[in-house]
């Protein structure tokens, strides 16, 4: 919503699911980092530019000699690694946070979900020595999930509010309706009606009646792509 053209939406999208795929499945970065990222030197590379693969291959030797630190250690280590590793560009840090998220659920033992940034970005602040480093993510993976239980206090009474308001609707489509925008941030339209299985009358309808109720508002503010959200 906040993207400016198609070819940087078409970037940003790609990204997006890049992260996902690497988040959801697929071999971890320390077994083979350049094929976890898909990142391979280029065919016309210059004699003096130095091969990804050697600088990877120092970024995996280092982690390496930590492989007795707790995991959630070692995603840190490998977060502000990354950067002096020469692995990543200036201010692009998304393959170090997806790479350290990788690292922080291996083993079974580490954190599944641990959404640093919700925290503020006090835990990925760069600077200071590993001690302070280690202390500000351990601090902003704990402000980061007060935040979300949080989040998730305020969806589960919407959800009794909306239940209890939405009392005198009949049919199917209402509570499908509560039920996605329980469990999505955004909704828009027609991914409400492929959700809910309702006609996109029946949809528009429910919608227009929780938002006249308070129950919903809409985020975008234009007439085309618009999106609800719950409210809190």
């Amino acid at each position: 919503m906040r993207l400016s053209g198609v070819q940087e939406e078409t970037a940003a999208l790609a990204r997006v699911g890049w992260a996902v795929r690497r988040l959801t499945g697929g071999p971890g970065p320390e077994a083979d980092l350049s094929a976890f990222l898909d990142r391979r030197d280029p065919e016309n590379m210059t004699d003096e530019a130095e091969p990804f693969a050697d600088r990877a291959g120092a970024w995996l030797d280092v982690m390496a000699q930590a492989a007795d630190l707790h995991s959630i250690t070692r995603a840190c280590m490998g977060f502000h690694l990354w950067s002096l590793a020469g692995l990543g560009q200036q201010g692009d840090r998304i393959e170090a946070a997806v790479t350290a998220a990788r690292i922080a659920a291996s083993e079974g033992k580490g954190a599944v979900f641990a959404p640093l940034a919700m925290g503020g970005a006090g835990g990925l602040r760069a600077g200071g020595p590993p001690a302070e480093r280690l202390e500000r993510w351990l601090n902003g993976m704990e402000t980061a999930c007060l935040t979300v239980m949080r989040h998730l206090d305020d969806i589960e009474a919407w959800s009794a509010r909306a239940e209890a308001e939405m009392t005198p609707l009949s049919g199917k489509t209402p509570p499908a309706l509560r039920a996605a925008l329980t469990e999505w941030p955004l909704v828009s339209a027609p991914m409400a009606e492929a959700l809910t299985g309702a006609s996109r009358a029946a949809v528009q309808r429910n919608l227009a009646w929780m938002e006249a109720r308070g129950l919903i508002r809409e985020v975008t503010r234009q007439g085309r792509y618009r999106m609800w959200r719950a409210t809190n």
